[in-house]
């Protein structure tokens, strides 16, 4: 299944994604798709249903943010070896682990600010990891059961705030319309394996990013093992795996950033796309 939320934003109501592109309307039989629906009991009353009986939704309406009232938003860095090397940093011998702010949360075609001063804005193409069930201490050959499903995520981060000015990387990764998410989550029965995905990001049309999933240091199971002994995982938890290389920063020799006005252009094979606007902070 792909599933959404569509509506105006703080609006938004959850959906279906058909097999012809139409959304179908599920706010008669969910409230939202939030963590209680995506739980794998969650998931069998929704696969129960046929789409074809839920109303259809007119128009093109504004898609929002895949999964609502995210608890955590975990974000994994320098996961893919030539990543690390594009940002002169050693290959981590175990995942590392930062957050981004559930308020640096959009939907996927929403409009990315540019904070104020900065110069040094940048993007990430990067596969999201819905969380379907409580987990802690889970094995790594159990952990894609904990999976509900999967998703599209830009990264957005200012690269000054992240590495110039002290502290945790935290600070450059959680400002406002950072965390684009979506369009859809993909349920985990339709993802066959998600270490042999393709992804991809364009800004005002030049593609700068293009790896696979496959070129993952830690992969998706050992990800969701790892943070598991870290921190309880709750159902509509994200983890954003990280990202392939060709992020602005990384363009030699002069590296290349975000300005006001510019078009960024990502997505994940199956998964779907993104389309992000920049504009300067007031």
């Amino acid at each position: 299944m792909k599933l959404l939320r569509y509506g105006p934003k703080g609006q938004e109501k959850p959906g279906l994604l058909d097999a012809q592109g139409k959304i179908r309307d599920l706010s008669k039989v969910i409230g939202d798709l939030d963590g209680a629906a995506l739980t794998d009991e969650g998931l069998a009353k929704l696969r129960a249903l046929d789409p074809a009986s839920l109303p259809v939704v007119e128009g093109n309406p504004r898609l929002g943010p895949c999964v609502a009232r995210i608890g955590k938003f975990i974000c994994i860095g320098l996961n893919y070896a030539d990543h690390a090397a594009e940002s002169n940093l050693p290959v981590p011998a175990e995942p590392v682990i930062f957050n981004k702010w559930t308020s640096a949360i959009c939907g996927p075609n929403d409009d990315v600010e540019i904070p104020r001063g900065s110069k040094k804005t940048d993007w990430e193409v990067e596969l999201g990891v819905v969380i379907g069930k409580p987990a802690k201490y889970v094995d790594e050959a159990n952990a894609l059961d904990y999976v509900a499903g999967y998703c599209v995520i830009n990264d957005v981060s200012e690269r000054e705030w992240q590495i110039e000015r002290g502290g945790t990387w935290d600070k450059g990764k959680g400002f406002d319309t950072f965390g684009p998410i979506g369009p859809w989550v993909v349920t985990r029965d339709e993802v066959a394996d998600p270490q042999n995905l393709n992804l991809w990001l364009e800004v005002d049309g030049h593609r700068y990013q293009n790896g696979s999933t496959k070129t993952m240091v830690f992969g998706v199971a050992k990800l969701v093992s790892y943070v598991s002994q870290c921190m309880s995982l709750q159902p509509g938890d994200v983890i954003s795996t990280g990202t392939p290389p060709g992020v602005g920063m990384g363009v030699k020799p002069n590296p290349v950033f975000l300005k006001p006005g510019q078009t960024i252009r990502l997505g994940i094979e199956g998964l779907g796309e993104q389309t992000q606007k920049t504009y300067a902070a007031d």
